[in-house]
């Protein structure tokens, strides 16, 4: 008799927790974001920055945290802190995984700007 066990377990799309691209900014600029757990929560670093021909260029943005104390508020959805290096600045922010993609939003005061990233691993 074969005996099969089943554990619940989250899949990796219903987490942050991973590597994601970001879209260029306005000089071509991409970058691999990693999201990691940091204590109960979750945190992003910019891993890895490409120019616009796919090579792999230092920024000064290289190890900024870009997000972090992450926590989950509902269905995929997380809320904690998000810092803009294009504004230099440091905003409430939410992060949602929907399948492949992870939504990245911060907002100040009534003015909300948000980014899609997609999944590298």
């Amino acid at each position: 008799m074969m005996v099969t066990v089943i554990a619940p377990v989250m899949a990796l799309a219903d987490t942050p927790v991973g590597t994601w691209l970001t879209p260029p900014d306005a000089k071509g600029i991409v970058a691999h974001i990693e999201a990691r757990p940091c204590g109960t929560a979750t945190c992003g670093v910019i891993a890895r920055t490409y120019d616009s021909r796919g090579r792999l260029v230092r920024t000064p943005n290289l190890g900024v945290r870009v997000f972090w104390d992450m926590v989950p508020a509902g269905a995929g959805v997380w809320t904690g802190r998000a810092f803009v290096p294009a504004h230099n600045r440091t905003y409430p922010g939410t992060i949602q995984v929907v399948g492949d993609r992870l939504t990245v939003r911060g907002c100040y005061g009534p003015v909300c700007q948000s980014q899609v990233w997609a999944r590298v691993n």
